[in-house]
């Protein structure tokens, strides 16, 4: 059994196990959670001339998955509260929700090898109509694929031009492969995945971790407020420089 508190390297070695092979498909099959499977998207394919086939799998990280997965591993690891609340505070900080929409990406190719590379010009999320490019993405993607390749690959939570939320008030959220990904899809339609957000839970559950989580939100918010502050300051002290210097001006030229 794992000791009362869990060591960094621990928590470590289980967020890459989560975050990055979990679910690959050169493991063996394993019985999945339908609360997990839910939000897992799967497509094969197979070119016709049968030189290069793909298995592709998608797994979006919504509120429900993140929280039956923790508790999943809590209860696999027979994990104290404590435990479960350190390692859900380090897992969460690493899929970054305040900045970004997860999904993990897995990939099987056989036959001829896959080149995906650049791969976030292949890969397009879809929200209420606007179309959203990767912030970031695992860019092992970028080269040649044979066998089992996995990753994460990460959406930007707000949109850049308005500023908003993007995931707030949709009912669906889309993510679409173009075909020229691989050889597989020759001659095929681009591959469509959706997502019904109004099943997804409002929120991931609370406790330490949550709390832990925004307090680190909001010392950034107050780091970003006092260089913006700052900012003000310094253009107050230029105005007040250059009001200075008119007003002097001005009673030097009344004086004459």
């Amino acid at each position: 059994m794992l000791s009362k508190k869990l060591s960094a390297s621990l928590i470590f070695s289980f967020l890459i196990l989560i975050l990055t092979s979990s679910s690959s498909y050169s493991a063996p099959v394993e019985k999945v959670d339908p609360a997990l499977k839910a939000w897992y998207r799967e497509t094969e394919a197979r070119n016709r001339e049968g030189d290069q086939s793909l298995k592709l799998r998608i797994t979006y990280y919504s509120n429900e998955y993140i929280d039956n997965l923790i508790t999943a591993e809590a209860e696999k690891n027979l994990w104290t509260a404590d435990e479960t609340e350190n390692f859900k505070y380090t897992f969460l900080k690493n899929l970054n929700l305040s900045e970004a929409i997860p999904f993990h990406v897995d990939l099987y190719v056989t036959g001829i090898p896959m080149y995906a590379g650049p791969f976030d010009k292949h890969i397009t999320m879809m929200v209420g109509g606007k179309k959203y490019q990767p912030i970031d993405y695992d860019k092992r993607f970028n080269f040649k694929i044979l066998g089992a390749r996995d990753g994460m690959v990460f959406f930007p939570r707000y949109d850049p031009n308005t500023g908003k939320e993007i995931l707030a008030g949709a009912k669906d959220v889309r993510i679409l492969f173009d075909s020229s990904i691989s050889h597989a899809l020759d001659g095929q339609r681009d591959v469509l995945y959706v997502w019904d957000l109004t099943r997804d839970r409002p929120k991931i559950g609370g406790g330490k971790a949550a709390n832990r989580l925004e307090v680190d939100r909001l010392i950034k918010r107050t780091d970003k407020i006092d260089e913006e502050r700052k900012a003000l300051q310094r253009q107050l002290d230029a105005l007040n420089k250059e009001y200075e210097e008119v007003n002097t001006r001005i009673d030097e030229l009344q004086s004459e």
